[in-house]
């Protein structure tokens, strides 16, 4: 499993000074990261996993919801994710990747909206139950 979820990489990039500073998250796989120099910073998470494209297309279009929308939820998947992250014991290897994502940061709309879908992606190829929903429709 641990190849399974090594293709999530959420890599964040900070622009300082003109230089370009990379952080990643520690996984097996050596994160990719694009990013130009302008006058803001510009995220963007790749994903290895070619069935997410699949599932990704068959989605809304990320302006479906508000970016406020996919930050609430992405805040609420990270902080469960990163639980069971911590506890292996518990969980299992599955979530070997920690995420760092804070709700302090702009990350934008497109990057929001592809975290949001990389979680319900997970949920629904690996029947995990990350956040309990109810009934509302994905």
């Amino acid at each position: 499993m641990r190849t399974i979820i090594s293709f999530l990489i959420l890599a964040f990039t900070v622009l300082s000074c003109q230089t370009t500073k990379v952080t990643s998250l520690k996984d097996s796989t050596p994160p990719q990261i694009n990013e130009t120099e302008s006058d803001s910073v510009q995220y963007e998470l790749i994903v290895f996993d070619t069935k997410y494209d699949s599932y990704l297309s068959m989605h809304p279009s990320m302006n479906f919801y508000s970016q406020e929308y996919y930050e609430l939820w992405n805040q609420q998947y990270v902080t469960e994710w990163n639980i069971r992250h911590n506890n292996s014991l518990r969980y299992g290897d599955f979530y070997e990747t920690h995420i760092d994502y804070s709700p302090h940061i702009n990350y934008g709309l497109e990057l929001n909206y592809k975290l949001y879908y990389y979680f319900l992606f997970i949920e629904k190829e690996y029947d995990i139950t990350l956040i309990r929903r109810g009934k509302t429709a994905r």
